[in-house]
């Protein structure tokens, strides 16, 4: 079977000198490999194609049969490294608390492992008759939220 950390190391390698970021490698019992990568940008396919070229140049086949899978992180979904929340600053995002609490509102900053969310929250200000929507910052911890992720805005 091929080991995790192997591909990490090849994945690693390639990495070097690029501004892309590693985000996860998966690999099944029945050796199907997944890599994720990402970039502040966006992936380009002929990116995904080199760095599978890549893997595959340093891998042998006739020791271990394989699948092979490279792509992006894609858009929309969770969150899984620190440098994911730093490329999202200033955009809107989604955390779900493990509460169930969702929250949605403007990423400000990242301080690993926490990261602070601009969010509309009705208040009741002194001096005034009805709850009116404050901008609030908002502190959360990485580790004690189910996901955050990027909302795609169609507007």
């Amino acid at each position: 079977m091929i080991k995790k950390e192997t591909v990490k190391t090849l994945v690693n390698e390639w990495l070097q000198d690029k501004e892309y970021f590693l985000v996860d490698v998966d690999v099944t019992p029945d050796d199907r490999i997944v890599v994720e990568i990402d970039h502040k940008d966006g992936v380009w396919i002929e990116d995904c194609a080199e760095l599978s070229r890549f893997i595959e140049d340093h891998l042998n086949r006739d020791e271990e049969d394989y699948e092979l899978e490279v792509g992006s992180a894609g858009i929309g979904q969770p969150f899984k490294v620190v440098q994911q929340y730093v490329n999202c600053i200033g955009e809107e995002v989604e955390v779900l608390q493990k509460d169930g609490k969702k929250v949605s509102g403007i990423l400000k900053s990242v301080d690993a492992p926490t990261f602070v969310v601009t969010v509309k929250e009705k208040k009741k200000l002194e001096g005034q008759k009805r709850p009116q929507l404050v901008e609030t910052d908002r502190t959360f911890d990485m580790n004690d939220v189910k996901y955050t992720k990027y909302i795609i805005n169609f507007k």
